[in-house]
């Protein structure tokens, strides 16, 4: 199986495992819903404006290697569904630490921890280590790397290697209050992310309609 993957399908892989497990009622996906999804401007970075042409180039890649597949009901628009979870067997835990990595980039287990509440909820830090590690030395992997320590950061990040290995990307020193800010941040994204959803129901009901 080819696990390498360009940047955009794991755009768009990430992107439909976070909308799985957050927004189920409205899942499998239109393609609509999915360019919305991709284009997010909350927990996403980088931000992007793909198309819809070329979003469904990518899951037109997707569904040749098996990670997507399309959902059609009665004549109705096609909708599509990640099989990549399934495909390659990862655990709630693996799914929501691999769901953040790919939609957010290189984090810390503090960030992973803090940022995937909604995808999974890690009880403590450790927690999240070991899931990380556990994708790191899986015999069909490794899935994910720990990254060399950079200069003013107190952690080192992990990151996916469904694209290989990240480019250095130089972030901010941590500074003190870091643990309170992450929450607010957390709190604040969360509200985005409804937002987001509502927005994407509104497009389902005009597409309806129309």
């Amino acid at each position: 199986m080819n696990f390498e993957l360009s940047d955009g399908e794991v755009r768009v892989l990430g992107s439909l495992i976070e909308k799985k497990i957050t927004t189920p009622e409205y899942y499998p996906l239109t393609l609509n819903s999915l360019v919305n999804a991709c284009n997010q401007k909350s927990n996403r970075e980088p931000v992007v404006t793909y198309t819809e042409i070329e979003v469904q180039k990518l899951i037109d890649v997707l569904r040749s290697k098996r990670f997507v597949r399309m959902v059609e009901a009665g004549g109705r628009v096609p909708k599509y569904k990640e099989s990549f979870t399934e495909e390659l067997n990862f655990d709630a835990s693996q799914t929501a630490a691999l769901c953040v990595l790919m939609l957010r980039g290189p984090q810390t287990a503090a960030e992973i921890r803090n940022r995937s509440g909604r995808l999974h909820e890690f009880a403590v830090i450790e927690e999240v280590e070991d899931t990380l590690n556990n994708l790191t030395l899986r015999e069909d992997g490794p899935f994910v790397v720990k990254l060399e320590k950079q200069p003013g950061m107190k952690e080192r990040r992990y990151a996916h290697l469904f694209s290989g290995i990240p480019e250095f990307i130089e972030k901010k020193p941590i500074e003190a209050g870091e643990e309170r800010l992450a929450k607010m941040e957390s709190e604040i994204e969360y509200l985005k992310s409804e937002i987001e959803a509502l927005k994407i129901t509104v497009d389902e009901l005009r597409r309806v309609i129309e």
